[in-house]
């Protein structure tokens, strides 16, 4: 097996990957002690050669001095190359943010197994076992990736995230032509593949807070001190819960001290936070909510999962739905709609992933005339079937 350590090796390999149909690739990366991850090593497999010889597989370490990741970027950014990952998202995020690019075309297997009827875990280990027939040695699982010399053991560990995975994209791939669903993938990976997928905005901090008031004022205060601990989090790329966490934020955005005395009142606030930069951070935020006058405040309606107005006997009806079709077809049901999408449709919203594209196919459209009345649900034995309402009865 080998360990690529410098640049003009790399060069080499992705020269060769270039004239591939296909690249699996995974990565190892830490991020315990940052607020982005720390790329650790990128492992990468071609394809079978025409006589059935297995395709060269390797290890790339962003860590050695003097490696530059370079031509493996350029690999990233070159269309004609299927980039073929499992459960793709931390992934594609490091490549983003360390290189400026995210890999087109994009395949990812954890998506394309729930769609073609493993269910909803489709974990890694899974699809090795039963479409690769082969089974992972897990003990070099909880690694420190970022510590060198890696052990043989840590080696083989991680070539074998992409050489079964040329298996399981290849099975996949013929799956989704034989069932016609590609085009279901495709929609999945323009998301995937959109960087504003992975743009944090510290603005936007907040939403991911769960309150318990709604108290226009008191949101206010969450909006503010979550925007700057993700400010400070950012440009010092620590994690957010070395600035504070989430129990201490709202504890300070409900007794909202004034000054330093009253901050160090705090009984969850770590003592790095009560003094120094953090300190006058928080008493800066707080003091600009404060400031906001009554109709800059924001509302319990903006944050995801706000209060609604959800009709329950609708929202059972639609999840016995959504059993029913993922029962028919295959298809794990989270990929399709999860709770708070039901309850959202049940209370009357209507813009919605599951309303649209291959979801608004396979489910949405029917869920809205069930919504509308149009539609009923029947049992024949243990099946689910719907049933169209003629004008009179749903009169």
């Amino acid at each position: 097996m080998q360990m690529i350590t410098e640049t003009e090796t790399l060069a080499r390999f992705c020269d060769q990957a270039a004239q591939a149909p296909y690249v699996t690739i995974d990565t190892e990366f830490m991020r315990e002690r940052s607020y982005y991850s720390k790329l650790c090593l990128v492992q990468m497999a071609l394809p079978p050669a025409n006589n059935g010889e297995a395709g060269p597989a390797v290890l790339v370490d962003p860590l050695a001095g003097g490696l530059s990741l370079a031509p493996f970027w350029a690999l990233m950014r070159n269309e004609a190359v299927v980039k073929v990952l499992h459960a793709a998202r931390q992934d594609v995020e490091i490549f983003y943010i360390d290189g400026g690019v995210i890999p087109r075309p994009l395949f990812d297997t954890q998506i394309a197994s729930m769609v073609c009827g493993f269910g909803e875990q489709a974990g890694y280990e899974t699809l090795v076992r039963k479409i690769a027939r082969a089974s992972l040695d897990k003990t070099s699982r909880f690694t420190d990736w970022s510590r060198r010399p890696l052990t043989e053991a840590q080696a083989r560990y991680a070539l074998a995230d992409v050489t079964h995975l040329r298996v399981i994209y290849e099975y996949l791939a013929r799956e989704l032509e034989r069932n016609g669903r590609a085009h279901w993938l495709d929609e999945e990976m323009q998301v995937l593949t959109a960087p504003a997928t992975y743009v944090t905005r510290p603005d936007e901090a907040w939403k991911r807070i769960k309150t318990r008031s709604n108290s226009p004022r008191f949101l206010a205060m969450v909006q503010a001190l979550a925007r700057f601990r993700e400010d400070y989090a950012q440009s010092r790329n620590i994690p957010r819960s070395r600035v504070f966490k989430d129990d201490a934020l709202l504890e300070l955005a409900s007794s909202r001290p004034e000054d330093h005395e009253a901050l160090n009142r705090s009984r969850l606030l770590l003592r790095e936070a009560r003094r120094g930069e953090i300190a006058e951070g928080i008493l800066s935020a707080l003091r600009e909510a404060r400031a906001l006058p009554a109709e800059a405040l924001p509302s319990a309606a903006d944050q995801p999962g706000a209060q609604l107005q959800v009709n329950p006997a609708l929202a059972e009806l639609l999840r016995v739905l959504l059993k029913a079709r993922a029962e028919e077809t295959g298809v794990a049901q989270k990929l399709i709609a999860n709770a708070a999408d039901l309850d959202a449709l049940a209370a009357g919203q209507r813009d919605l992933a599951c309303l649209k594209g291959w979801r608004g196919e396979l489910f949405g459209a029917d869920a809205l005339r069930l919504c509308r009345g149009e539609l009923a649900l029947t049992a024949q034995g243990a099946r689910v079937r719907t049933v169209e309402l003629a004008a009179q009865a749903r009169a």
